[in-house]
């Protein structure tokens, strides 16, 4: 009876999960193939859902600072349709500041998480529109990311529950193990290559290495959104999705690999070709 119990224990989730999963991706991959406004709306919608729950938690529903949270991240994923990656960035500083400041003013002491939000919100949507704007590699660009975040949380899973061992980061995050980062570089590193061979891309030693990184980004994201919960002691974002809990839950690693991964495909083929600076090694 104990070892059923610390089966079930283990792997209770894993139903639901793969169900919430079947149902999402499906949608996700449809906007992605879409593009155009559909994707930039896609992509408003899931900031603003990001927005309401950080919030709720680190501003007790605080409807001025939902608003300006929100505001930011429509702004990252509209404004660079309008005006232009520096017009959305500059609007976006100004918001943050905005809300810093409204933070001091409702109360002078208090966690640094007060004034992370807008940028947490906003960044992560730039950087998703500025990938998929790519003329003609920002599909591929976009499917690599959440290829590689999919598959870096799968094996990391799995790899975590089964092999088990030392933590990586106790009191943040006491379920991750180094064994789970092992399995999300493995996941990661096989997703990318997969997506090399299916495309005829060259390079791919240098593919596979920038996806194993980008599995550590993802874990980091994990961990990042971890301590905030641990910080203000909740153990789910939202209950939006079964089986994941809230949209931060499930969006923390792509947030943080797709920002990571905007900045470096900007910085070697420009930000118009970001998406091919993601696949060309």
């Amino acid at each position: 009876m104990a070892e059923a119990s610390q089966t079930e224990q283990k792997w209770g989730d894993l139903g639901v999960r793969t169900l919430s999963a079947a149902v999402l991706i499906p949608a996700v991959l449809a906007d992605v193939w879409a593009g155009g406004i559909w994707f930039h709306l896609f992509v408003a919608l899931i900031g603003v859902l990001m927005a309401q729950e950080w919030v709720r938690i680190v501003h007790d529903d605080d409807p001025l600072q939902f608003a300006l949270h929100a505001a930011g991240a429509m702004c990252g994923a509209l404004l660079p349709l309008v005006i232009g990656l520096e017009g959305a960035l500059l609007t976006i500083a100004v918001i943050a500041a905005l809300s810093a400041g409204l933070a001091l003013w409702r109360a002078r002491g208090g966690p640094a998480w007060r004034f992370l939000g807008v940028a947490y919100v906003s960044l992560p949507p730039i950087a998703l529109v500025m990938l998929r704007e790519d003329p003609n590699f920002g599909i591929a660009a976009i499917l690599l990311v959440m290829l590689m975040v999919w598959a870096a949380d799968t094996f990391a899973y799995f790899a975590g529950r089964i092999i088990g061992g030392p933590k990586l980061a106790p009191r943040i995050s006491p379920k991750k193990t180094w064994a789970g980062l092992a399995g999300a570089m493995a996941g990661s590193a096989l997703a990318a290559l997969g997506v090399g061979l299916a495309l005829g891309l060259r390079g791919l030693l240098g593919l596979v290495a920038f996806a194993a990184v980008m599995a550590v980004v993802e874990q980091a994201g994990d961990l990042f959104k971890s301590a905030m919960k641990r910080h203000y002691g909740v153990k789910d974002s939202g209950k939006l999705i079964p089986g994941h809990g809230g949209v931060i839950d499930r969006v923390d690693g792509l947030v943080a690999v797709a920002t990571a991964a905007a900045i470096i495909g900007g910085v070697r083929y420009g930000v118009g070709n970001a998406g091919a600076g993601l696949l060309f090694w």
